[in-house]
């Protein structure tokens, strides 16, 4: 049987450590070995048995959770996946926690909502497996299925034919998950001021993907935003999805711009990057290049697929660069990508792409 991967939950609140317990529990690839109600509390517990993965919360007492973090990291680092509220200041902390090497964000459970817990389940526990694969960086078996996995057919139909013809105006879409932040941050701050326009699906929480947007646009040299329904996408421009929303490129006349609309979990994401990928392929076909990056699962494979079939360029990011190499591995496989590049080569690539 393989070992099931074992997590210590770190939250000043006991109704959210029996939720995670509960929801992680309910995974027969976890095991949760202890809860603890503050970061001295869970330092004892690590001293005993080291856990393959922490929850932790982003405010406690005695010591907050991005201390906490720091020192895991630097003193013996493990995955650490950030429980966090809907909060702005919540945002930027957890925020500043994945730069010190925090693997992922997840939102803490809210009750009484059975959707939201449905869906947190799938979230949660995906979150934690691929916590647990990833490469971490010291600083100085799938879930049992809540619900049907849905494919973008769920939002938007298949490309129909590649008769589209090539133009001037380029679009270039962008799709990561676990380790994505820090990816995306290497290529956008490469991009010049004339960069083709951009439109990224991030997997993030609701709220983040708005301080994570504000966060790069004050380090790249092209404006970077969160998306809203019926933005342009111009060059020079970096387009982020909502957290929980899709979002899909559209076309009118020479103009693109996104559509920003609710819907069902898709490859078990909302935002998905298949819906972002087939959308590009459906509107932009040959006009278009595809970006995969580090990320657990196989969101965005099939829409990588549908564009290089539909005639765009695609580029997965190289294993020996990803905190993950489960997104672009599944794109790879099934033939959907052009060329396998490390993170600090992709910039360059696009942009040679988009001048062709």
């Amino acid at each position: 049987m393989r070992k099931k991967i074992r997590v210590l939950i770190v939250d000043d609140s006991a109704v959210v450590r029996q939720t995670l317990k509960e929801i992680l529990s309910s995974d027969p690839a976890i095991e949760v070995i202890g809860t603890a109600a503050d970061p001295y509390i869970a330092a004892r517990k690590i001293n005993k048995e080291v856990p393959d993965v922490i929850t932790l919360d982003v405010e406690m007492p005695r010591m907050d959770g991005i201390t906490f973090l720091r020192k895991v990291m630097t003193q013996h680092p493990i995955p650490v996946v950030m429980c966090s509220s809907l909060t702005e200041k919540g945002c930027d902390t957890t925020l500043r926690a994945l730069e010190y090497g925090a693997v992922d964000i997840i939102l803490k459970p809210r009750l009484g909502a059975k959707k939201f817990l449905e869906e947190s389940r799938i979230t949660i526990c995906d979150a934690v497996k691929a916590a647990v694969r990833a490469r971490i960086r010291p600083i100085s078996l799938r879930p049992r299925p809540v619900e049907k996995k849905l494919s973008a057919d769920a939002m938007i139909p298949p490309p129909v034919s590649r008769a589209m013809i090539r133009t001037t105006d380029r679009v270039t879409v962008v799709g990561a998950s676990t380790g994505g932040t820090e990816a995306l941050r290497v290529f956008l701050e490469a991009l010049p001021l004339d960069s083709s326009g951009i439109v990224i699906v991030q997997h993030m929480p609701e709220h983040f993907t708005r301080a994570f947007a504000q966060r790069l646009n004050d380090l790249c040299q092209i404006e970077v935003k969160e998306a809203e329904n019926g933005d342009s996408v111009l060059r020079g421009r970096a387009l982020i999805g909502p957290g929980n929303r899709h979002i899909l490129l559209k076309r009118s006349g020479a103009r693109y711009y996104v559509e920003v609309k609710d819907g069902p979990l898709v490859c078990r994401h909302r935002p998905s990057v298949d819906v972002l990928f087939r959308s590009a392929a459906r509107y932009a076909g040959p006009n278009a290049v595809g970006v995969i990056m580090t990320g657990m699962g196989d969101d965005g494979a099939q829409g990588m697929l549908e564009m290089k079939q539909a005639g765009a360029y695609t580029i997965a990011q190289d294993e020996a660069t990803c905190v993950v190499f489960g997104m672009p591995n599944e794109a790879i496989k099934r033939g959907g990508v052009d060329s396998a590049l490390p993170l600090e080569a992709i910039a360059r690539a696009v942009m040679r792409a988009n001048s062709a």
